[in-house]
């Protein structure tokens, strides 16, 4: 019976990359020029050090535009509120992997909504659809890439 695998994977050796990236992009900027700002990466988050709020804004921008340049999907980006110690502000971006139980659900019943004749099962967090057609499978990832959930999926594991 055929069957795939739905999961949500970030590449973290290219979130490495577009840390650095994003580095150098603040190195040469005049508006940063003099300014203590940089980017951290450490431990599968990203954190952003500036001396004010709207350099930190420009900063997630600035960091969401290296991601897009090197294929990382910006809806897997989770920004947590910053904190401020002192005349030093400082915001922590995590990344979203993995699929959380109550968005399983919500596919699960995307597709069962949808009356697409497969069969599909919540396996920690990922998910395995399974039909009879490989037409019914290809019809059941093309609803799942069109419903906005918050964050991207792959589809992996495609057998006939």
């Amino acid at each position: 019976m055929p069957s795939f695998d739905i999961v949500s994977e970030i590449n973290m050796e290219e979130v490495r990359n577009a840390t650095e990236n994003a580095n150098r992009e603040l190195s040469t900027r005049f508006d940063f020029r003099g300014v203590e700002a940089e980017f951290e990466y450490k431990d599968k988050q990203v954190t952003m050090h500036a001396q004010a709020e709207f350099q930190l804004q420009q900063m997630e921008s600035m960091f969401r535009n290296a991601c897009a340049k090197r294929g990382l999907d910006t809806a897997s980006i989770d920004c947590k509120p910053h904190t401020q110690t002192g005349k030093n502000c400082r915001q922590v971006i995590a990344f979203k992997e993995g699929i959380e139980q109550p968005v399983a659900k919500q596919i699960v019943k995307l597709i069962k909504d949808a009356k697409v004749k497969v069969q599909t099962a919540i396996q920690g967090d990922q998910l395995r659809v399974t039909g009879k057609k490989r037409d019914d499978l290809q019809e059941a990832i093309a609803l799942v890439k069109g419903a906005d959930l918050g964050q991207p999926f792959q589809f992996n594991n495609f057998r006939d």
